[in-house]
């Protein structure tokens, strides 16, 4: 009962309301020194996705939904500045924060429910692609990927997006880029926004040259140094600045304040045609 209370204190009375405004005694623009080191230095290490929501939410308070199912993904609610946020965050410590079957209807499913309650949406990003495996083809993962692809496209909440390390592939493009109407998109200095790793990519594109094992590390850090940084990305307008880890907090209040009178509607028609 009180969990259920819990959930309703961060809820509109009805889907034509706005979400309610809470006191909060947390500082808008506090400054988190330790996120500079959350990321690890070896790209293959995993961290805790929970750490950063809690230490960007008010009062480092985060009511997780749907906690035991799918856990290579995160959904639940924060405040930011008293005010309720929906958060869809990638979990690196599991399946290495691969999307998968499961996974992309969960986040699916969570984006809309925030979109018809007009909660704005914050997304976290670390996602190396889509779950490999004939287990994941045969249960049509392009399908259920394409649900969560379509949730965020046709949101017209605000939509903020944090990439604090990979964000791969098609895995990338259904995670709220500014391709699908993202509103401000941020990277942190080690986010790597790419088609695929560096290791994977220089083995198909230089496979005659496999046999030369000094060729192919020359060829990948090669690869490294022109990807494994978000600033390309940048360059091409994907995400509209890279922030220092530390001030994420105030960064992602101050996009979220700004997109407080944000008004869009999709163009009529009677329902949409989500990939069922």
């Amino acid at each position: 009962r009180a969990e259920g209370r819990r959930l309703a204190d961060f809820l509109p009375a009805n889907n034509r309301d706005m979400p309610p405004v809470r006191p909060f005694f947390d500082e808008p623009d506090r400054i988190e020194a330790s996120l500079d080191t959350l990321v690890p230095s070896n790209a293959n290490t995993p961290y805790d996705m929970k750490e950063l929501i809690h230490k960007l939410a008010d009062e480092g308070d985060f009511y997780e939904i749907q906690e035991d199912f799918a856990k290579n993904i995160l959904t639940g609610f924060i405040r930011i500045e008293g005010r309720t946020v929906g958060v869809v965050a990638n979990q690196p410590m599991v399946l290495a924060g691969c999307l998968d079957i499961d996974s992309s209807r969960k986040a699916a499913r969570f984006v809309r429910f925030c979109d018809a309650f007009e909660i704005p949406i914050l997304t976290l990003v670390d996602v190396p692609g889509f779950l490999p495996g004939t287990g994941q083809e045969y249960g049509g993962v392009i399908k259920h990927g394409a649900k969560l692809l379509f949730a965020y496209g046709e949101a017209t909440v605000p939509k903020v997006t944090v990439i604090p390390r990979k964000a791969y592939g098609g895995a990338y493009d259904v995670m709220a880029t500014k391709h699908l109407r993202g509103d401000l998109n941020y990277a942190w200095p080690t986010a790597e926004i790419a088609v695929m790793g560096a290791k994977g990519a220089v083995e198909i594109l230089y496979r005659s040259e496999l046999g030369d094992a000094d060729k192919i590390a020359a060829r990948t850090r090669d690869y490294e140094d022109r990807f494994a940084n978000p600033f390309v990305a940048a360059e091409k307008g994907f995400v509209d600045d890279v922030i220092q880890p530390r001030s994420t907090r105030r960064r992602v209040a101050r996009a979220f304040a700004s997109l407080r009178g944000k008004n869009l509607s999709n163009p009529w028609k009677k329902h949409d045609n989500i990939p069922l």
